[in-house]
């Protein structure tokens, strides 16, 4: 049994989706295995709750089930895959009007073209027995100047830093040109940027 199981494991995506839909009934399980880690990531970044990844990642694979005979054989399977969550975590966000939450670790360009972690641009200059309190609140910050992204460029930021995807997989799963994919990464960057700039200036201002 632990051979047969193993063997399975070495399949690639699309040839366990192929045995699912030849009626395996460890294939879907194999698959959802396989990318439970990044795919429930991904959607607790996109949805800015755990408990909401939870329903929309069950969505998922409910779908991906229901839509196993539709595949392109010609695709590869995780940008379908991830096609099929953001459409459907698109829906959540529409039915709950919930905001989503970016990691601090996504690097965006600061002024001169280079890119910073975000979790970088909120260190404390040196060790204070207030930093975690600091950290806290401009970490706090950092997700109030995500959460006024329109959703749009949210999405596009966690599929490149966060699964790193190739333009070209994030055209497939945002279902848009590959010229658009670069244009929408580059100003959700910038736009981030400036805004993050301008929430510091007046943070800075207050404070005078």
């Amino acid at each position: 049994m632990e051979r047969v199981r193993a063997a399975d494991d070495d399949r690639s995506d699309e040839s366990l989706l192929q045995s699912h839909i030849d009626g395996d009934p460890r294939a879907l399980e194999h698959l959802i295995r396989r990318h439970s880690g990044e795919l429930h990531g991904f959607l607790t970044r996109f949805l800015g709750s755990s408990a909401a990844a939870d329903d929309v990642f069950q969505e998922t694979f409910l779908q991906v089930h229901l839509s196993a005979q539709a595949f392109d054989a010609e695709r590869q399977f995780k940008p379908w895959l991830y096609t099929i969550a953001a459409n459907k975590a698109r829906d959540f966000h529409r039915k709950r009007k919930r905001r989503a939450m970016v990691s601090l670790s996504t690097p965006v360009a600061e002024s001169g073209g280079s890119e910073t972690p975000l979790s970088t641009m909120i260190e404390s200059d040196g060790p204070s027995p207030d930093a975690p309190v600091e950290a806290h609140d401009e970490a706090a910050a950092v997700k109030a100047v995500v959460d006024e992204l329109p959703e749009h460029h949210r999405e596009i930021l966690s599929l490149s830093y966060f699964q790193r995807m190739s333009y070209q997989q994030m055209s497939e799963v945002l279902q848009i040109p590959l010229g658009t994919v670069k244009s929408r990464l580059h100003a959700a960057v910038a736009l981030f940027s400036e805004r993050w700039r301008r929430a510091r200036r007046q943070g800075k201002d207050d404070h005078a």
